[in-house]
């Protein structure tokens, strides 16, 4: 058994979605002590910026097409390669600017050049489990003044779920901005308490997930 794992923030020291994540991690690794885990940080280090030269590649004949366009080709093979290889998937995904990171649009965007993912109305990893980690500064829950500002959560679940194929659950940390923010700091309870809701959440669908990919191993 495998989980790769995918983080986006570009905090380390301090990231929600990064401890949230290694809640989440850490009950896999107890339920399955012999599965592997990889992990591949955007955040740290993002990818090369290669998606445009790996997007129109595709449309040039193999003999002439440029380095850079073989180079974006071949990273993104090896994304695909990496996500066929995984029975779930944990994807951290802080809300910047009210949408994804960039860098996990660049990783969606290369893998979707792949010729075995490109058509998108063909699964890539249909039936898998995938855990998404999502941490807002705000709070964007029905009713807040900022409802349906939150455009990288349903993204996610449309690509990972209705264009790859993978069973989703997601886990939202919301208020973070709580913790430093003083205008916030009347909120800063109801920001503990969605820590505290999110690991556990985190812990339990993770746990889920090990015993189910045991089971069909």
């Amino acid at each position: 058994m495998r989980l790769l794992r995918i983080d986006s923030s570009i905090r380390t020291d301090g990231s929600v979605s990064r401890a949230v994540a290694d809640t989440a991690e850490a009950a896999w690794r107890r339920e399955a002590p012999a599965a592997e885990v990889v992990r591949r940080d955007l955040g740290s280090n993002p990818l090369p910026p290669l998606w445009a030269a790996a997007a129109i590649a595709r449309a040039v004949p193999p003999d002439v097409r440029s380095p850079e366009q073989r180079d974006g080709l071949a990273l993104a093979a090896e994304l695909v390669d990496e996500l066929l290889a995984a029975d779930a998937l944990l994807v951290t995904a802080p809300l910047y600017n009210f949408g994804v990171p960039q860098q996990i649009k660049h990783w969606i965007d290369l893998v979707i050049c792949e010729p075995r993912a490109n058509d998108v109305s063909v699964p890539l990893l249909p039936g898998r489990p995938a855990l998404v980690v999502a941490s807002r500064g705000g709070g964007y829950a029905p009713g807040t003044p900022r409802e349906g500002w939150d455009h990288a959560t349903p993204y996610l679940e449309r690509i990972l779920g209705e264009v790859w194929g993978l069973e989703v659950s997601t886990v939202a940390a919301e208020l973070t901005a709580a913790t430093y923010n003083p205008a916030m700091a009347h909120l800063a309870d109801a920001a503990a308490a969605e820590l505290v809701a999110a690991h556990r959440a985190a812990e339990d669908l993770m746990i889920a997930a090990a015993h189910r990919c045991r089971r069909a191993a």
